[in-house]
């Protein structure tokens, strides 16, 4: 069975200049690698899957973070780079996408080999949706060029913890 691919939060209330959770320049370099990521499990017939942070405009994770990702607003779109390839959009409210969404259940009917993770926060969306495919017994690879957040020392945190606590294997 092929793999899939879960692109977190490539969005660009992240990504691009002048929104509130803007990830930095950093962040944007790891455009090329999700892009070759997306080319070769295309290429191999992968299922795709943008996971997107969408949220109401009353969300109580506003109390922690600012206000970010609104739906209907273009902060909750994909960034233009990623335009080109294929994939369905899931729209999460939380950090894990696992939490109140289809994945699951999208995830029983593909039966993957392993779930492919890449995108943004390595601390916070990429780590929680790792955790959560983690115990669901999948196996999962997170490309290390493929990942970054605002927080470089949480970033790298985040990777060790997925390696050896997690049991997902860094690429």
């Amino acid at each position: 069975m092929p793999n899939v691919v879960l692109v977190v939060d490539m969005l660009r209330g992240f990504l691009e200049e002048g929104h509130n959770l803007y990830c930095g320049d950093g962040a944007r370099g790891i455009i090329p690698e999700v892009q070759a990521i997306l080319e070769r499990e295309t290429a191999r017939g992968s299922s795709i899957f943008y996971v997107c942070d969408t949220h109401e405009p009353d969300d109580l994770e506003f109390k922690m973070f600012p206000v970010h990702c609104v739906k209907g607003t273009a902060e909750c779109e994909v960034i233009p780079e990623l335009d080109a390839y294929p994939g369905e959009r899931i729209s999460k409210q939380r950090y894990s996408a696992f939490y109140n969404t289809d994945l699951e259940q999208r995830l029983r009917e593909l039966a993957p080999d392993r779930i492919i993770v890449c995108g943004v926060c390595t601390d916070i969306c990429v780590l929680h949706t790792t955790a959560d495919a983690r115990n669901r017994d999948y196996s999962v690879e997170v490309p290390t060029g493929a990942v970054a957040s605002f927080d470089e020392e949480a970033h790298r945190w985040a990777l060790k913890h997925m390696e050896s606590i997690l049991g997902a294997s860094l690429a």
